[in-house]
């Protein structure tokens, strides 16, 4: 069985039942609030939306506090001396009473200290134990993205499509790429038309990119993916780039993958960086692989694409040269019978994924293309599918 399928077999078991069966809790601190101590500092930063559920108890105090007692200088005068109380912010604003219990809807950001209303000697001696229970808002917008019902159709819309790239019963994603429109993503939603430079690249480029290897190969140099796009900025502007167009970089290890998918899961976060398969370009493998698509639907379909860093610069610029594609579904590897993934033929539509990515990002100054001599036009990938291209390079300069 091949590699690559194995692992998104052994995700699809890993993360189904952990979306479907992931709680919703949140998260649980106890905290020892000294009576005769001002404040103690949890050291919890608030943002505006959590929901915190405070409780406390105590064997020697009442953290409802002493009915009846002055509330001359107290902290927060309106309630008895001794109650359990808390602040969200260092200064200025009124503590508020916790009591035995209470639940707080944060509406701007602060930072959560508990302390005992008391001036001078405390009524009693002892301690509370104080539990805080924190839903930050980001969770709950999570939690509320993993109910049953959307788990279920997120992995219901990812059967489809690897039915539809198994069957050939999808429409491309790039149908309409290749002739200057609106391509399709991995979400529905139609990607960006390139903003594309008129401006001829220059000799000196012209020359490095004719310079390069069309294609990328395995190990065993069977010929693979086209070469479909350069990036020129530094490692960080590329990052960076990357980064604001939501790529992920995939993660290179196998178990850890597994591991981190299911933690992740639990911990109401989406799991976007599956392990891809190493190939190899300029004599060694991808420095980076990049991929993108929905929660869940990964594990189906994706948009992904490897980069290397290349042998030479352009104007001392770091270039950058990517073979990206579209996987759909799986197929039998035809050179050994096994199961592999399955790319979308028409490899124009992710070139220009990742363009109309980047344009979207903000990070790119000009992007152009380039048709190089003997362009890919009609080839198969190294696993035996094919696929078919203008044989046009995107060149993308990145700011």
């Amino acid at each position: 069985m091949n590699r690559d399928f194995f692992i998104r077999l052994v995700l699809i078991g890993l993360l189904a039942p952990a979306l479907l069966t992931a709680q919703t809790s949140g998260q649980d601190f106890t905290f020892t609030v000294p009576a005769n101590q001002s404040w103690t500092d949890t050291n919890l930063d608030l943002k505006t939306g959590d929901v915190v559920q405070i409780s406390a108890t105590s064997t020697t105090c009442n953290p409802q506090g002493v009915s009846g007692s002055s509330s001359a200088n107290l902290p927060l005068p309106s309630a008895p001396a001794g109650a359990l109380i808390a602040r969200l912010h260092s200064q200025g604003a009124m503590p508020i009473l916790i009591g035995a219990s209470q639940k707080l809807q944060i509406d701007e950001p602060g930072h959560l200290s508990l302390g005992v209303n008391v001036a001078g000697t405390p009524p009693c001696q002892g301690d509370f134990s104080v539990k805080v229970h924190l839903v930050s808002a980001q969770a709950g917008s999570q939690n509320a993205a993993y109910s049953a019902q959307d788990v279920k159709q997120k992995l219901a819309a990812a059967a489809q499509t690897w039915l539809a790239g198994q069957f050939g019963t999808g429409a491309s994603s790039s149908s309409a790429a290749t002739t200057g429109n609106a391509a399709t993503g991995s979400s529905g939603s139609a990607t960006e038309t390139l903003k594309i430079s008129n401006t001829p690249l220059d000799a000196n480029l012209r020359k490095a990119i004719d310079g390069m290897p069309r294609r990328v190969n395995d190990e065993f140099n069977n010929q693979g993916d086209m070469v479909n796009f350069v990036l020129i900025g530094s490692q960080q502007q590329m990052q960076a780039a990357l980064d604001a167009a939501n790529w992920h970089v995939a993660d290179t290890d196998d178990k850890e993958a597994a591991l981190k998918a299911v933690l992740q899961t639990y911990e109401k976060k989406d799991y976007l960086a599956m392990p891809m398969s190493k190939l190899m370009l300029f004599g060694r493998y991808q420095d980076y692989g990049y991929e993108m698509a929905e929660p869940i639907a990964m594990v189906a379909s994706r948009h992904h694409f490897r980069i290397w860093k290349a042998p030479f610069t352009y104007n001392s610029q770091t270039v950058w040269v990517g073979a990206g594609t579209h996987d759909i579904g799986f197929e039998k590897d035809q050179r050994n019978g096994k199961i592999t993934h399955k790319i979308d033929p028409a490899v124009d539509g992710e070139r220009e994924n990742i363009g109309s990515s980047l344009q979207k990002s903000g990070k790119v100054k000009s992007m152009t293309y380039y048709l190089p001599p003997n362009p890919v036009q009609d080839a198969k990938n190294a696993t035996g599918g094919g696929y078919h291209s203008d044989g046009r390079i995107l060149v993308v300069f990145l700011q």
